[in-house]
């Protein structure tokens, strides 16, 4: 410290600012008693506090202990720069139109409702139009679809002309290619649904490719009854090229009372990576997941299903 001062005071001799000689030969100044009085200064303003909002909570999915290789093909997509963009900062932004017009339109699609979690209730099926090349929804862990127990959330089907009539092999072609990610679907319910034989109470798919990463499915349900009818989530028919549907750190259920319900469950080509399935309350595995998968023969496909 002796060291520091003295160092100090000698760069100050030597910049000519502080020596006795220079002190002495400066005339004093005097401040008439009147200025010092009536001079003011304005009163210190305290430094405001630093502030950090609170993240949001992040959406639980997937098996945190799971530790499977996920192929390229069932990886998250890049939605970093979308194509269309579901609202404008705000919640009230975020309606149940906006998601059916985004879907109908295509591309990469995300969601700016806030820093918020929040639920958006479908008044209304959103539907991918098969002339589309890729679809990709991401709620960016923020985002619940609901069908608010009256209606199916999410529909594509390549055979279906109201959506638009692409090819002459509609059971098997390379698109659309739909991708849903970061997302809760919530309360849908497809009962009563005829086309395809129903089923598939959140998400129904025919053809093209599908596939879930990083999302949630609580309490959707389909028929009670009905010979191949399932999917109380997800129910997928027809996949090009019987090529699978990749599952990744999802979860169906998770906690009693948020699992699914209809009348079959099943897997066919479909791998499952880290993710949770939670039973049905008879404690049967493969009723529960939620997801129903067919062949094109119109008939459950030969199990080869991939749990990891």
């Amino acid at each position: 410290m002796t060291a520091l001062v003295a160092a100090a005071v000698a760069l100050a001799a030597a910049s000519g600012c502080g020596g006795a000689d220079d002190v002495a030969a400066r005339p004093a100044v005097t401040v008439p008693a009147e200025v010092v009085a009536t001079r003011t200064f304005p009163p210190a303003v305290p430094a405001a506090p630093l502030t950090f909002e609170a993240p949001p909570p992040p959406m639980t999915s997937g098996n945190p202990a799971g530790t499977a290789l996920v192929p390229a093909g069932a990886q998250a997509v890049d939605t970093s720069q979308p194509t269309r963009v579901i609202g404008d900062g705000n919640a009230e932004s975020c309606t149940s139109q906006a998601v059916v017009d985004a879907v109908a339109g295509g591309g990469i699609i995300t969601f700016d409702c806030g820093a918020a979690p929040g639920t958006i209730t479908m008044t209304a099926t959103a539907k991918v139009a098969n002339a589309n090349g890729p679809v990709v929804l991401d709620g960016g862990g923020l985002v619940t679809l609901s069908g608010g127990g009256e209606r199916r959330i999410l529909y594509m089907n390549t055979c279906d002309e109201a959506q638009g009539w692409t090819t002459s092999h509609c059971q098997d072609q390379d698109h659309p290619q739909l991708v849903v990610q970061n997302l809760t679907f919530a309360d849908g319910n497809s009962t009563g649904e005829l086309t395809e034989g129903g089923g598939g109470g959140a998400i129904f798919v025919r053809g093209g490719r599908f596939r879930v990463v990083s999302s949630v499915f609580l309490r959707n349900r389909c028929d009670p009854t009905g010979p191949d009818l399932g999917g109380a989530a997800i129910r997928v028919l027809s996949q090009y090229q019987n090529l699978p549907v990749y599952v990744v750190n999802s979860t169906f259920g998770g906690a009693p009372g948020e699992g699914g319900g209809c009348s079959n469950d099943g897997t066919g080509t479909l791998t499952i990576e880290s993710s949770t399935l939670q039973r049905n309350p008879s404690g049967q595995f493969q009723t529960q997941p939620g997801i129903f998968f067919m062949g094109s023969g119109g008939a459950p496909s030969t199990p080869g299903s991939t749990v990891r």
